[in-house]
């Protein structure tokens, strides 16, 4: 995922689902070793991660991964 798509991905999580930026902070440092290598890592897991969490609604994580289709 290109820098600029990750950002709009942030910026579609805060606000269009209004998922606070501290809840999006925990479900990145889940993954943070894994993907240490990649500045802009694959937001599929952060979004499961945000579901496993009850951060995410799975009507929300459905909107995400539609967003997703569209993004890539």
């Amino acid at each position: 995922m290109t820098p600029k798509t990750y950002s709009q991905f942030l910026h579609f999580l805060q606000e269009e689902l209004s998922i606070s930026p501290a809840s999006i902070a925990a479900a990145q440092r889940v993954h943070q070793n894994s993907d240490e290598k990649h500045k802009y890592p694959d937001p599929s897991p952060l979004s499961m991660t945000l579901w496993q969490y009850g951060l995410v609604t799975l009507e929300q994580l459905d909107r995400i991964f539609d967003w997703l289709k569209t993004a890539y």
